[in-house]
């Protein structure tokens, strides 16, 4: 017994006499040794030793619960860029179809009419890429959805590894970047040129600075390694991630492509007008820059003729048109073809036009800036939208409502029945060929400018 008295003794003074233990050059104190009741060497003052120690800070909860945060948002972003794109791929058949515009998908019911947001920013020209090289274009939608699923498979990456470091948490903030910058570039958008929201649109922009936030948190939450990484390892790191989110992108797109309808050229041969002379005089000149005649039928206060105007030219290819403009206002008021106003305040609308002459693409540009208000006034009556119209142009004050310019809307009448058009806007024709009814949205850049080459190309046959 004093045997085993001594020895311990020895161990313990041996202990004590090395204290604290000195810090290591560029690291914190390890702590103090002690011995437990049993004889054993603990830590105590809440020291570990360093290796153990950047564990276990590495590992706290916090990082890690930003880490899930992250990750709801990038599966959110999924859902609502899912959602988008699946609305925009039904439409490749050419048919109109109700579409999903609600902050929760899958709640409330869909869109049937056209008149919500996200129909308005679907038809618009910002939807989707590349529209000239195949019908429709590539929609935005669809490389957003394969970005916030390499958000999510990186942040279920970072949560499975028992180790985090901020060269990756530093990469995750970069990634998130990217979908918050193409975020403000859509909203700015939205806001300055389509003149609505979409908020389907919305959950992903949201979203999108939610994981963007969440990635700073855990970058900021997760302690520094003890040992540096070089700045080679890091680029090369970061470089893998580049090209595996590259290809997380790339591949909706390409299915995308692979299995979207094809278009026939079979669809352009359609019929064009039996009498496309102007023997009523009932055509407006729009004073276009191009030398290819087209004529154009639309209703003044058709949101779809809204729509279609901006797309032409957002595409650049009305400025290839001479465009000859026929009014069909869907009103009741002048137009016996509609038992009921489609579009009420048209016809007075439609006067203003011919009234205007060579001013006439002024007025049309205030009828579409101001549709809503119009069809508002219309719906009490036309005396309403007569007084809007002579406030905003008192020069047309005298000539709106007289039996002169309304029997030149009737003869525009009789100048779609004579060409036994459909009761529908707009419809264009170019050369005196009809662009599809079909193609007058998503399809427009692609078929349009197929029906410029052709015709370019016949032309040249013919020299």
């Amino acid at each position: 017994m004093p045997t085993y008295r001594r020895s311990r003794a020895k161990v313990a003074r041996s202990v004590f006499a090395a204290g604290d233990v000195a810090p290591r050059e560029g690291g914190p104190a390890r702590g103090r040794q002690e011995l437990d009741s049993s004889g054993q060497v603990t830590y105590v003052s809440g020291h570990m030793p360093q290796s153990d120690q950047g564990q276990h800070e590495v590992g706290a909860a916090s990082p890690r619960k930003t880490l899930i945060l992250l990750a709801a948002f990038a599966l959110s972003g999924v859902i609502f860029a899912g959602v988008s794109s699946y609305d925009f791929i039904a439409h490749l058949d050419r048919q109109v179809h109700a579409i999903t515009c609600s902050i929760m998908p899958g709640i409330g019911p869909k869109d049937t009419s056209g008149a919500s947001g996200c129909h308005t920013v679907l038809m618009s020209p910002y939807s989707s890429l590349l529209r000239d090289l195949t019908w429709g274009g590539i929609p935005i939608a669809l490389p957003a959805l394969g970005v916030f699923a390499f958000l999510l498979f990186r942040a279920v990456d970072l949560l499975l590894r028992k180790r985090m470091v901020r060269g990756e948490t530093g990469f995750m903030i970069a990634a998130t970047a990217l979908p918050v910058l193409t975020s403000i570039v859509y909203g700015i958008i939205s806001a300055t040129q389509i003149g609505t929201f979409c908020k389907v649109c919305v959950g992903i922009y949201a979203s999108s600075l939610g994981a963007f936030v969440a990635a700073i948190a855990a970058h900021i939450l997760t302690s520094p390694s003890r040992e540096k990484d070089s700045k080679g390892g890091i680029v090369s790191e970061w470089g893998f991630y580049f090209v595996e989110g590259l290809a997380m992108v790339a591949l909706p797109v390409l299915l995308y492509l692979a299995f979207k309808p094809a278009y026939s050229d079979s669809l352009l041969h359609t019929s064009g007008l039996r009498h496309p002379e102007d023997k009523y005089g009932v055509m407006l000149d729009m004073h276009g820059k191009g030398q290819v005649p087209a004529v154009e039928v639309l209703d003044p206060l058709c949101p779809a003729c809204k729509g279609f105007s901006e797309r032409l030219s957002a595409s650049g290819l009305g400025d290839q048109l001479q465009i000859k403009l026929v009014l069909f206002p869907l009103d009741k008021e002048c137009n016996w073809m509609v038992g009921e106003s489609l579009h009420a305040g048209a016809c007075a609308v439609s006067e203003a036009l011919l009234c205007a002459g060579d001013h006439a693409s002024k007025v049309l540009d205030w009828a579409f800036a101001n549709q809503e208000d119009l069809r508002a006034r219309g719906g009490g009556g036309q005396s309403a939208v007569y007084a809007r119209i002579k406030q905003a142009f008192p020069d047309l004050a005298s000539c709106v409502g007289q039996p002169a310019v309304r029997a030149r809307v009737n003869k525009g009448l009789r100048w779609i029945v004579a060409n036994s058009l459909p009761v529908l806007t707009p419809q264009l024709f170019v050369r005196n060929q009809k662009l599809p009814d079909e193609d007058t949205d998503l399809g427009l850049d692609y078929v349009l400018s197929r029906v410029l080459a052709q015709g370019a190309t016949a032309g040249e046959v013919q020299r």
